[in-house]
């Protein structure tokens, strides 16, 4: 399937907003019977309150960490192609603020790269979300672990 730096297909921090189907395409391949997605979409709660909008905050390292993430999710699973982006700014309801497709000769390696993939991603890359409620509160959550 190639080295890691060669299987990882794309790797982005973005303001626009994301494509799923970008992603599926960057990990398509012949040698790959099973691609697994996720559509991580901003919802309309948090905690039992109601959210009006977010917005994403990145570090300027923050394209670098996750190009680093997917590399290393890469050399983990050898026969996975990987995509992921993160959008940072404003967001509203239903946008998709993480976007991630791996691909893989086997369902059970996609599904354990995809997984790992993402909950690495919320680890390490430096991605802030700010969340402003429908009763005029917000916060601050820190996608770092």
């Amino acid at each position: 399937m190639g080295a890691a730096a060669e299987r990882t297909r794309l790797a982005e921090i973005s303001e626009q907003p994301l494509s799923l189907e970008r992603a599926i395409a960057a990990v398509t391949d012949p040698r790959c019977g099973a691609v697994v997605t996720f559509d991580g979409v901003v919802r309309d709660h948090d905690g039992g309150r109601g959210v009006q909008h977010l917005e994403y905050s990145a570090h300027p390292s923050a394209p670098e960490a996750i190009a680093e993430v997917a590399r290393e999710i890469a050399e983990r699973y050898p026969d996975a192609l990987i995509a992921v982006a993160h959008r940072h700014g404003a967001l509203t309801i239903g946008d998709s603020a993480l976007v991630c497709a791996v691909s893989a000769p086997h369902r059970k390696l996609a599904f354990a790269a995809c997984d790992d993939l993402v909950d690495t991603v919320k680890q390490r890359v430096p991605i802030w979300k700010h969340q402003v409620f429908e009763d005029g509160g917000s916060e601050w959550v820190g996608a770092l672990g």
